[in-house]
């Protein structure tokens, strides 16, 4: 076994640049550093919870697809980046102040999860207090 401690960072592979930024930097995200993006390395960005993404690109092909989630077949993959809020309802308020569409939505026992897309299409899963998801998927499986 590896011992792992927690996850470093993620890398998302995105378009345009400036329409990327600026959706991360509206989640609460700061750009820290420009590691080469024109020559495919990462921008980094961080937000204030710890949480490190790295936003890689240019991308080649399909920009504003997601091949992974929008396609009838189904590719391996990462399909989404998937973050706890402290307030759901807060979360989802300020989802749909900013314009962002909300494309997808669970409530499973109390917890209250929302899906949004980046300007890729990229998925997030908020998903607001309560048992974490592995929890709420474990016990229904063993019910």
């Amino acid at each position: 076994m590896i011992e792992i401690s927690n996850f470093d960072h993620i890398g998302i592979r995105i378009s345009d640049r400036k329409k990327s930024v600026a959706f991360y930097e509206l989640l609460g995200f700061d750009l820290v550093a420009d590691g080469g993006f024109d020559q495919g390395h990462p921008l980094v960005m961080l937000h204030p919870s710890g949480i490190n993404i790295n936003l890689l690109g240019p991308a080649t092909a399909k920009p504003g697809e997601n091949i992974l989630m929008d396609e009838e077949p189904k590719y391996p993959g990462i399909t989404h980046l998937a973050v706890k809020v402290k307030d759901a309802e807060a979360t989802e308020e300020f989802v749909t102040a900013n314009g962002i569409a909300i494309t997808g939505r669970r409530d499973f026992r109390g917890t209250k999860t929302i899906f949004i897309r980046d300007p890729d299409r990229n998925v997030l899963e908020l998903v607001g207090p309560g048992p974490s998801v592995a929890e709420l998927i474990a016990e229904h499986v063993h019910v």
